[in-house]
C-alpha cells in the first residue's frame, strides 16, 4: 500500500507518494537525505493500492510530485510521468521528485 497526498498549490497539485513500510524512517547517502519521520505529515495521505492510485491520479493537474519507495515510483513509471534515468536511490530505496516547468 501506498500514502498518496495532494497538497493544492496556485500553480497546480503537489503530489506526495511514499510506500507505507518506509513512513517514519530516515534514508541517507553522502549529501541525500530522505528524512521520512521529521516530514510524515507531508507524505501521510490517504492508504491506496497501486491501482486506486493509478484511477485517481489527474497527470494533468501535477505541478510536482515528491515520490519515494518502489511500489510509488512505479505507480509514476506506469503513468509516464518520469523520464528514464530521473529516479535516483538512496539506501536502495527509490525516489523522484518531478517538476512541471511552465
Amino acid at each position: 500500500m501506498i500514502y498518496f497526498k495532494i497538497h493544492k498549490t496556485d500553480k497546480g497539485d503537489m503530489i506526495a507518494m511514499c510506500d507505507e513500510d518506509l513512513l517514519g524512517k530516515e534514508f541517507s547517502e553522502g549529501k541525500i537525505v530522505l528524512d521520512l519521520k521529521t516530514y510524515s505529515d507531508f507524505y501521510k495521505g490517504e492508504l491506496m493500492s497501486k491501482k486506486q492510485i493509478l484511477s485517481a491520479l489527474d497527470v494533468a493537474a501535477i505541478y510536482s510530485a515528491n515520490v519515494v519507495g518502489k511500489e510509488s515510483v512505479e505507480v509514476v513509471e506506469e503513468k509516464g510521468i518520469v523520464e528514464e534515468g530521473t529516479v535516483k536511490m538512496v539506501e536502495d530505496v527509490p525516489f523522484v521528485q518531478i517538476y512541471k516547468i511552465v
